[in-house]
């Protein structure tokens, strides 16, 4: 009898412990963070880093907030709407950088030869005219979402979209821009044309991936856990789409890439194939490419007071391009 009813209060013990468990937050929940981007291929490591669950495994529970322009992500990250941000290194990444509030945490897209990140596209009736070679930029009027030039007229068009269209429609003569997966059904339509590719003829940094300062000095275990997600998918990406040669060349595991790829920017996996960017299977950064990219802005007027160098590109988590 004795033996019984020990058994039966330590019964109710574990159950009770149990419920008592069950009241309590699990210490594992996922942490939500929010990731601001472009829908472009370019970005293509976050899918896949969010389809295969490695920021899943890490504890994390991504959102991928798209915008259709660069400078709103940096502005949505200093200002704590976003807790991460990827995109080209652009002028207002790097004002807002220079005031301290961003840090650069690994490498996003790289122009490259042989890699469709962007191109230069011209209006078919300048084409048709005679405006067939990246000397004749020089004079023309050029769409863009940000920024300005000197030997150029500059149509502001604020997303990638609308400067599209305004090649297609004959508002501005040309544009150099991120290729969308939409852009080949319009070079098939005839309506640009396409006289190259940036990475074939200007090789350089092309974006980042990026957090507060304040979440770099105080939240590096959250940063790490990023990272960590990050560079596995940065790996995959690389390995389907490049080959020893550091050239576009297609792997075994491209199609699976392909499809998730297509999945997040909203478009068939042919078209998402026309615009594969190379991105580094380590995520290192070009640093020295990063300097000069500062001192360009800066002999343009476009960066306001100084920006260092070394103090944007957070040392604790970049990997480095250069020995």
């Amino acid at each position: 009898m004795g033996l019984r009813l020990r058994a039966t209060a330590l019964m109710r013990f574990g159950a009770a412990l149990l419920g008592a468990l069950a009241l309590v937050p699990s210490a594992h929940a996922a942490e939500h963070i929010k990731i601001g981007l472009l829908r472009v291929p370019a970005s293509g490591p976050l899918y896949v880093a969010v389809d295969k669950g490695y920021f899943a495994a890490e504890g994390l529970d991504p959102e991928l907030v798209y915008f259709e322009s660069g400078p709103p992500v940096p502005t949505g990250v200093v200002s704590g709407d976003l807790d991460f941000g990827a995109g080209a290194l652009i002028g207002a990444f790097y004002n807002l950088a220079g005031q301290g509030a961003l840090r650069i945490i690994g490498a996003l897209a790289r122009e490259m030869p042989g890699f469709q990140g962007q191109g230069y596209l011209v209006n078919q009736r300048l084409y048709q005219a005679g405006f067939t070679s990246l000397k004749q930029f020089a004079g023309h009027s050029l769409a863009v979402t940000a920024i300005a030039l000197a030997s150029v007229r500059l149509v502001v068009t604020q997303s990638l979209s609308n400067a599209i269209a305004a090649v297609e429609t004959g508002q501005t003569d040309t544009t150099v821009i991120s290729m969308t997966a939409a852009i080949p059904p319009i070079l098939q339509r005839g309506e640009v044309k396409l006289l190259g590719w940036v990475g074939d003829e200007t090789p350089w940094q092309y974006g980042a991936v990026f957090t507060a300062s304040r979440t770099a000095d105080t939240r590096a275990d959250l940063v790490e856990r990023f990272l960590r997600a990050y560079h596995k998918a940065t790996k995959d990406y690389h390995d389907a789409f490049t080959g020893p040669d550091g050239r576009r060349s297609d792997g075994p595991t491209a199609p699976a890439i392909l499809d998730i790829l297509a999945k997040y920017t909203g478009q068939s996996a042919a078209n998402v194939k026309f615009s594969v960017t190379y991105s580094d299977a380590d995520a290192r950064l070009d640093i020295k490419d990063v300097r000069h990219q500062i001192e360009w802005y800066r002999a343009q007027g476009l960066i306001k007071g100084e920006v260092d160098g070394s103090k944007i590109i957070d040392a604790r988590y970049v990997r480095n391009l250069s020995p």
